[in-house]
């Protein structure tokens, strides 16, 4: 499985999804977090897709593999910051759990790829 371009990556797509997603409800968080959660989720989903895309445009699988390594600590910042937004009592549990459920997605994508691109090493 050659990729071409990282865009076509369902991993990148749903990642993309989930930082719109994350930024329409951060929307909603008090005007007084603007500077601090608020904007420290929005960086850390931002690196969800961007960190896909740049390991992409290493061109070695190697390197593939990190950044998309990095891009599993991105994905956990994510949940981390969500869970902390929600105790706070920015968010509404039910969009908490469904947030999370949209990172275990690409969670498990990304666990996948590594995966794959783990075997062609080998």
């Amino acid at each position: 499985m050659h990729i071409q371009y990282y865009r076509d990556l369902l991993v990148w797509q749903k990642a993309m999804d989930l930082c719109v997603e994350v930024h329409n409800a951060t929307l909603t968080f008090p005007k007084h977090e603007i500077f601090c959660l608020s904007a420290q989720l929005n960086r850390s989903v931002v690196s969800v897709p961007s960190n896909i895309a740049e390991g992409h445009g290493r061109r070695t699988t190697p390197d593939f593999i990190h950044f998309l390594s990095m891009t599993r600590g991105s994905l956990n910042e994510v949940e981390t910051q969500l869970t902390l937004a929600m105790r706070y009592g920015y968010m509404q549990t039910t969009d908490h759990d469904v947030l999370l459920e949209h990172c275990g997605e690409v969670g498990r994508m990304l666990n996948g790829l590594i995966d794959s691109l783990e075997r062609r090493l080998t």
